[in-house]
């Protein structure tokens, strides 16, 4: 069984004997000397960012009429002024949204846990989107006008976003590590470009190209709010919620027929055993975790060493992990952050003078702004800062979008304290328009936008790479589990999401995040000095081949440095052993 544990741990690497210094690793010399880039993205990563922008719009398309859905009265007839079905008011609209968001963020625990454990990442897509569209089709049914004029609406709704949530949850904690396990190199080298450049190839910013190219899929497919607020304004909600249905299709069809083609490690069962006893014996030994590698336990405690499942990088890897989590710890008041521009700034737009356009179409500033600010960032700002032998590390990144997201809520409070000051009905607009255009509003929604590609991609990022391999997904659900503690506060604000209080609420929030960012900076900085280290703990091996011998071991991950266990020959099929040098 432990044999098992290490070959399925182990990452094997298959170099051409020629090209053994083109792929060296980088010395001292060269970091002072050469630029650090990214490697090529694979193909099957483009493929999971097709999945995901599927699910995205699909997600982004049912739930960008959810405010106007349940806060305003059905009108009498379309196209409609302000559209609306429930009519059960701003506290409820914002209480059921936020619910919608803290179930979307607590299910990726219930999705990871099926993954790591059982299942993997791949059926669990695939078993929990046929979830997701079981619920698709209760809000679609449910929308239409005769259900809403026989009372089925509301009591549909509440089910779909159940059904819903748990199926989009099961999805996203699978899908960002699925899409970052298609790159496997965990090593920087030395690589020629064609242009005759020698430059560093670093998985660092490989990963941080791949979640940005993953981020920039997740808001192309949220612009499908555009498409859907229209439909609710001049037709309906049945066919706004139909068409994000009929797009979810697609996506299925993509995860089906593209399974062949994806990198997929196996679940490695219930590893919660392994981190219990882990802890049991560092706990035991004053909360010293070196204390619980089996190399150490060998000389201090003999019996438990010989009953040991794991071996000394799992302790390592275990003990970045918390690390990491200490870092998520932060992300609730940046998600509430965030979180006010799907629920009150989509009320405060009801407010303004908006012309023909729905008031929650604007929250698609949102998506635009990333959809440009990312390739900007990708190829111009973060390139920039490498060349400059100043990267930008991952805690620097989430500071600066913490920033960002306080200046968000603080220009928020400012726009309503001057709604509030306008006329015809000043504090008390109750869902009427004063007189202030809602172009007001966009610097809000460009500043989010700011803040999602420093904090959130960051954060996806930090998440998969700080995680063991063996809990990717569960770990990835603890970042998105932050986004349900934000609910959690949410929930708590709803008291003051009223008018004439909103001014109130949005500048707390920003005094919080503004308190919050240099405090975060400060406790968690250090971690940025030993980023490259803490990314490199793993298990691999490097197999040098002569160039006419060359052979692709396709059910082992790339990766390139020294077999920990010095048994790799026991995992490598025999036609290589006589050509490895």
């Amino acid at each position: 069984m432990d044999q098992e544990k290490k070959e399925q741990d182990l990452n094997v690497t298959v170099l051409e004997k020629e090209d053994i210094i083109d792929y060296a690793e980088p010395t001292e010399q060269d970091w002072a000397e050469l630029r650090e880039t990214s490697d090529t993205i694979p193909k099957a990563a483009l493929l999971v960012i097709l999945i995901e922008f599927c699910e995205r719009f699909t997600y982004y398309g049912l739930s960008g009429p959810f405010q106007n859905y349940i806060q305003h009265p059905d009108p009498v007839f379309y196209p409609a002024d302000q559209p609306g079905a429930l009519g059960k008011g701003q506290q409820t609209a914002t209480a059921l949204t936020t619910f919608f968001q803290f179930w979307c963020y607590i299910t990726p625990i219930i999705g990871a846990i099926v993954a790591d454990s059982y299942l993997g990442k791949y059926k669990s897509i695939l078993y929990f989107a046929y979830i997701y569209f079981v619920g698709l089709l209760i809000l679609t049914l449910t929308s239409i006008p005769s259900a809403i004029q026989s009372g089925a609406a509301f009591p549909g709704f509440v089910v779909a976003i159940i059904v819903i949530g748990l199926g989009t949850g099961g999805i996203k904690s699978n899908v960002s590590p699925l899409v970052a396990e298609q790159y496997q190199s965990k090593n920087p080298f030395v690589k020629t470009l064609k242009n005759g450049e020698r430059v560093i190839i670093t998985p660092q910013a490989t990963y941080q190209k791949l979640f940005n190219m993953f981020y920039w899929g997740i808001n192309v497919g949220s612009l499908s709010a555009i498409a859907t607020t229209s439909l609710e304004k001049y037709i309906g909600f049945w066919p706004a919620y139909l068409l994000p249905t009929l797009m979810f299709i697609p996506g299925i069809i993509t995860v089906i027929l593209g399974r062949n083609q994806y990198v997929q490690n196996p679940p490695r069962g219930s590893i919660f055993i392994e981190v219990f006893k882990v802890l049991k014996v560092s706990m035991q030994n004053g909360r010293n975790m070196e204390a619980a590698k089996p190399s150490n336990l060998a000389t201090t405690n003999p019996d438990v060493a010989a009953k040991a499942t794991w071996d000394d990088v799992f302790v390592d890897e275990l003990r970045r992990t918390f690390r990491a989590c200490a870092v998520f710890c932060w992300f609730p008041i940046y998600w509430l952050c965030y979180s006010q521009m799907t629920n009150n700034l989509v009320s405060m737009t009801a407010t303004m003078q908006t012309g023909d356009v729905p008031n929650d179409i604007l929250q698609n500033i949102n998506p635009l702004t990333l959809i440009i600010a990312i390739p900007i960032f990708d190829s111009v700002i973060y390139p920039g800062f490498r060349r400059l032998r100043m990267p930008l590390k991952p805690v620097m990144r989430m500071t600066l979008g913490f920033i960002f997201a306080s200046g968000a809520m603080a220009y928020c409070a400012g726009i309503q304290s001057y709604v509030y000051s306008q006329p015809p009905y000043f504090d008390n607009p109750d869902g009427r328009k004063n007189d202030v255009s809602v172009a007001l509003v966009i610097p809000a929604y460009v500043l989010i936008g700011i803040s999602e590609i420093f904090a959130s991609i960051t954060g996806l990022e930090y998440a998969y790479k700080k995680a063991p391999a063996k809990m990717k997904s569960l770990v990835m659900a603890l970042f998105l589990f932050t986004n349900c503690l934000a609910s959690v506060l949410a929930f708590a604000l709803v008291s003051v999401a009223v008018d004439p209080k909103l001014t109130y609420l949005y500048a707390g929030v920003a005094a919080a995040m503004a308190v919050c960012a240099p405090i975060f900076y400060f406790i968690h900085g250090k971690n940025d000095r030993t980023d490259v280290e803490d990314d490199a703990i793993g298990h691999s091996v490097v197999i040098v081949l002569p160039k006419s011998s060359i052979t692709v071991l396709d059910s082992l991950p790339l990766n390139t440095t020294t077999d920990p266990f010095g048994t790799a020959d026991q995992f490598i099929p025999s036609s290589f052993r006589s050509s490895i040098h």
